[in-house]
């Protein structure tokens, strides 16, 4: 009976385990966000033609090098209140980024950019 006692009781705190904050945290792995999957839909659906060349007649943002350089004022702008001069996407043009958007950028300026 002390053997199915300690048997039963083993199998209970095994399963206890997955309500334990310290397992859930081991489980969740930060998304990976790329350049080519993440970044370039988000600037091709927001910062395209005006930044897309040829058409394009401000900084390009058509490479992943030059993404790179002009990151900080990309960022930058697109938090900036609407009715600021320099918010981007420039108003009338294209909406807004959503803060998802936003979020997928910053998040890959924290993963060092990968491509």
């Amino acid at each position: 009976m002390k053997k199915f006692s300690i048997v039963i009781f083993f199998l209970f705190s095994i399963g206890l385990l997955q309500y334990c904050t310290s397992s859930k945290k081991a489980k969740k792995t930060e998304t990976v966000v790329s350049y080519e999957k993440d970044v370039v839909p988000i600037l091709q659906a927001s910062c395209t033609p005006c930044h897309f060349p040829p058409g394009g007649k401000k900084a390009a943002l058509n490479t992943y090098d030059s993404v790179k350089f002009y990151y900080n004022d990309l960022i930058a702008r697109v938090k900036l209140p609407h009715d600021n001069e320099k918010f981007m996407p420039f108003k009338s043009k294209k909406p807004p980024l959503s803060d998802t958007a936003i979020n997928v950028l910053e998040l890959w300026k924290k993963q060092d950019m990968p491509k």
